[in-house]
């Protein structure tokens, strides 16, 4: 049955997208199928920078805290402006032209991004925790003109073979020092770069790629066009002003300006639509933090007001339960939003506890939906933790779908897939892989396993290519993880299968126990999950590992499942 936030939600869709209201739709054809666009979207997103950061109400209202640098939303424009002008007049760059992003989070990388936008290139974001080889590995599969890198990134490709001019660029102070090697104010009485592109880009145009997780494979380059990314922020901008309109009708107050901690990589989607690009319309003050650190983060959000968190699902967790957490005043935070990974539901009830005025929400999209996808938002979350929520409208059409392409029932397992506007065009470089993405209806195949309930929440299962099959028998990571979270000592875990002459492929953990505990050996463990797990799900104790550091992440903050499978597939093979 619908609950009472669906039914008011339904009622707000219905109005902000009907005829004349800001989030009207109208048909867009795409692949011979026809799906919704908002009729008012930017045609680029150099358009939607100079409406929302230089003509709107909130230009003069302070856009990014970095440290001891505060920028407003104009300040930020004019800096992306003379950007834009270094890029077309001294660096010779041309519309299409791939430019890469190689670098920690920063303000200077913020108006990279937006001037590489502005200037007519394709902003190219690379993961800032490769190694030297795969950034070289990112460059080159991209073909990118220019690599903007700051001094830790550039070190690591030393020596390397790649296609790119290096360009250095440093953190912090004022931008035009920081950005000094891309910095040229435009020629008074003459059209900047930046406004010369105003007409000479359209939607169809290539706008930015990002790479894939590589969780089971070589990371993929997924390029989108200006529509796709634009069709992406206001998805999430539409999602903000039907909250807005819900919470104010519950008598909320909201007229105090919006802002959210920056602590997840501005390289992923995650950090670049919905939290960064997003801004900008919603007049929403971002505060970066250069590396986590739970309590940093808890001084940064009181002294800032921070209203919106998002991380991975340990950030929200680790300051709910963090030992000084009762320092801190955090009531003005709202929303503590999750992606990525779903959170055990031990998680959900902990923020819930820790943080009574808020709510903890997740967010389900990925690099190739431009972040869009399903939420699932305050009492609904609590109700239904492990769901991803529904369908994001007016803009997401998902399904099921079996191996055919056929659209499954509610309650049956299949594979996620999504329709959008705001989906990617496909990968670099690789059509076989574009085409295996993509049913002939345009739906996008996640590699997800899911599916819908009686009300249409989403259930993730498992990735698709990441079930186990011990010998004949599919074995659910997640099931698996989910069981060993069950154990009130376990902080993080990763299940994955390791190959096995028996039974061709077995299942295996890596856990790591919570501060303060004592370490849970793997007899213990194995013990604990027999009670209320099947037998051949469970790992062997030689198959269950104990480490006492942090699992390794991907840039996307997904466990690198594809890294522990080697590591100790080797281990095993030595052993």
């Amino acid at each position: 049955m619908p609950t009472q936030l669906d039914q008011a939600l339904d009622q707000i869709v219905a109005v902000l997208t009907s005829e004349g209201q800001p989030f009207m739709t109208v048909p867009f054809e795409r692949g011979g199928v026809e799906m919704p666009a908002f009729a008012a979207a930017p045609p680029t997103m150099a358009h939607y920078f100079a409406h929302f950061c230089t003509q709107s109400e909130h230009k003069d209202a302070v856009f990014l805290v970095d440290g001891d640098v505060r920028l407003t939303f104009a300040e930020v424009y004019a800096a992306a402006v003379c950007v834009a002008q270094s890029l077309g007049t001294d660096h010779g760059v041309q519309k299409g032209d791939r430019i890469g992003l190689a670098a920690r989070n920063s303000a200077n990388w913020m108006i990279l991004e937006l001037g590489i936008l502005m200037a007519g290139g394709c902003a190219t974001l690379i993961n800032g925790f490769w190694s030297g080889e795969e950034l070289a590995y990112g460059i080159n599969l991209a073909e990118c003109k220019i690599v903007f890198a700051d001094a830790g990134r550039a070190k690591r490709m030393e020596g390397l073979d790649h296609c790119a001019e290096v360009v250095l660029f440093d953190h912090g102070g004022a931008p035009s020092e920081g950005l000094a090697n891309v910095w040229a104010a435009p020629t008074e009485g003459e059209p900047s770069v930046a406004m010369k592109m105003l007409g000479e880009r359209g939607p169809d145009d290539l706008a930015t790629i990002l790479y894939t997780s590589g969780s089971t494979g070589n990371s993929k380059g997924a390029y989108s066009d200006h529509r796709g990314v634009v069709h992406g922020v206001m998805s999430y901008v539409s999602q903000s002003a039907m909250s807005k309109v819900y919470m104010e009708g519950q008598g909320e107050d909201l007229s105090g300006q919006p802002s959210a901690l920056v602590a997840v990589p501005l390289f992923h989607v995650t950090g670049e639509v919905p939290l960064f690009l997003q801004s900008s319309a919603i007049g929403r003050k971002l505060v970066l933090m250069p590396k986590w650190d739970a309590e940093e983060a808890m001084r940064l959000m009181e002294a800032e007001g921070v209203t919106y968190f998002v991380g991975v699902p340990l950030m929200s967790f680790e300051m709910a339960s963090h030992p000084n957490r009762g320092n801190y005043d955090l009531s003005s935070c709202k929303s503590f939003a999750a992606g990525g990974s779903p959170r055990p539901v031990e998680h959900v009830n902990k923020i819930k506890e820790s943080f009574p005025g808020g709510f903890p929400l997740l967010g389900y999209g990925l690099t190739e939906t431009n972040a869009v996808g399903c939420g699932n938002f305050n009492e609904n979350y609590l109700a239904k933790p492990g769901s991803t929520g529904t369908a994001s409208r007016p803009m997401v059409d998902l399904a099921i779908l079996d191996d055919d392409g056929n659209k499954m029932p509610n309650g049956s397992v299949g594979e996620v897939c999504i329709r959008s506007t705001a989906n990617f065009l496909g990968y670099w470089k690789n059509e076989e892989a574009t085409r295996d993405a993509f049913t002939d209806d345009m739906y996008f195949r996640t590699g997800d396993l899911g599916y819908l309930d009686e009300d249409d929440y989403l259930f993730i299962v498992d990735r698709k290519k990441d079930i186990i099959i011990r010998g004949g028998e599919n074995i659910s990571c997640i099931e698996v993880e989910d069981a060993i979270y069950a154990h009130a000592d376990i902080a993080e875990c990763s299940v994955f299968g390791l190959p096995d002459e028996r039974f061709v492929e077995v299942p295996a953990a890596v856990i790591l126990t919570k501060d303060g505990r004592d370490a849970v050996t793997p007899a213990a463990l194995r013990e604990f999950l027999l009670t209320n797990t099947a037998p051949f799900k469970v790992p062997l104790e030689e198959h269950i590992f104990v480490v006492n550091e942090t699992l390794p992440r991907l840039g996307t903050q997904k466990v690198d499942k594809k890294t522990l499978r080697e590591q100790y597939t080797k281990q095993l093979a030595a052993a």
